[in-house]
């Protein structure tokens, strides 16, 4: 049976436990007294409602106004390690759960086989992740991959949002962004082939405000219980989701926790100098052995060194064809080849088309758009 507790008595115990003892107690523990108190419903027909959607609130007022909502009691394990289910956390008609993580909870390291993403929006926080241990201040969204062994430290007043999803709609949410040669991509790719390696994309947005107000909003849809709840949330993940997108930039860096380093630097490296980088001088320039720098590339991507090269050169490729006036042969160097004609073979093979007919087909239109015309 589904038993809900309410966000406020539960940031209390935490709380109130650790200023007394200084030790701090895990979320099952904290339930259990809240049990004790009188202070679980084993039923919830409805969340208090929000009056304006476009209401602009404070941090402090929307925390005063969460602190009334009630939360799910997640059936946690006891025991560090644990794998938490998809079908354990979310219901059957819910994709996506926001939350406010509790402050001064003791760390639990878990895996789970849903895409989490931490938003700081107040403060800072620390991830444990596997045997290491990353600091991340205001302004960071960190997306962790499924079978990674993690926990979210919070040990003051900092205020983080945690966005769940079920794995599906991580996909519809981001399956535009897979055929691009960034470090998004790549995460993305990892995730959606169901990988089930320990690794995180983190980047940074500059101006909190408008994703926190768009954050808090969908949050609030995954406390409603109505037949449009869902819809509401799930759409708004796009839009919250295309904000942390357009204000990250350049700042993506992609942690690879068998590597050692962040993979991003080496596929950074390819990026810049995908006209005409080499094996041997990716191996030399990051200090891997040729066979070891294949493997690494072939299991963070998907593929060889050599069809991510080409996938690379075909992107920037589209893109002229697509957005310049310049000649075939002109795009053909400027990629990295030195035959124009092997260009060619090569566009036609990756698009069942000739650069130019690609070029033709898809032009767009020079026509100006008028409202209205008048006569």
């Amino acid at each position: 049976m589904q038993s809900f507790v309410k966000v406020g008595d539960l940031q209390h115990v935490l709380k109130e436990h650790y200023q007394k003892t200084g030790d701090r107690l895990q979320f099952h523990e904290a339930i259990d007294r809240l049990d004790h108190q009188g202070l679980v419903l084993h039923s919830l027909s409805r969340n208090p409602r929000y009056t304006d959607f476009f209401r602009h609130w404070s941090q402090e007022d929307f925390e005063d106004f969460s602190n009334e909502l009630y939360i799910p009691v997640l059936q946690y394990s006891k025991n560090d390690g644990q794998q938490v289910q998809e079908g354990s956390i979310f219901p059957l008609t819910r994709d996506v759960f926001i939350f406010r993580h509790p402050r001064y909870t003791r760390l639990l390291l878990h895996t789970h086989d849903f895409v989490e993403i931490d938003f700081v929006v107040k403060g800072s926080f620390r991830l444990h992740f596997e045997d290491t241990v990353h600091e991340f201040r205001e302004g960071t969204v960190c997306l962790i991959a499924p079978g990674s062994r993690h926990d979210v430290e919070i040990s003051d007043e900092s205020t983080v949002y945690t966005f769940m999803l079920r794995r599906s709609t991580f996909e519809a949410t981001f399956f535009s962004l897979l055929s691009r040669d960034d470090t998004l991509s790549l995460f993305f790719r990892n995730i959606l082939q169901q990988k089930q390696e320990p690794n995180y994309l983190m980047f940074h947005i500059g101006d909190t405000g408008f994703s926190r107000g768009l954050t808090e909003r969908a949050m609030l849809e995954c406390f409603t219980i109505d037949d449009y709840a869902n819809i509401c949330a799930v759409s708004m993940i796009h839009l919250i989701f295309a904000e942390f997108l357009r204000e990250a930039g350049d700042s993506p860096q992609f942690y690879h926790y068998h590597m050692g380093k962040n993979f991003s630097a080496v596929l950074n490296y390819i990026r810049h100098h995908y006209q005409t980088v080499t094996l041997t001088q990716l191996s030399e320039q990051f200090h891997y052995s040729k066979p070891h720098l294949c493997a690494l590339i072939k299991q963070n991507t998907g593929v060889s060194f050599s069809d991510l090269i080409r996938q690379i050169r075909m992107s920037r490729a589209r893109d002229y064809l697509l957005n310049t006036d310049l000649p075939v042969t002109d795009i053909a160097d400027i990629v990295g080849y030195n035959s124009s004609d092997h260009f060619s073979r090569v566009f036609r093979s990756t698009f069942d088309c000739s650069p130019r007919e690609y070029r033709r087909t898809n032009a767009k239109s020079d026509e100006h758009f008028v409202p209205f015309e008048m006569n």
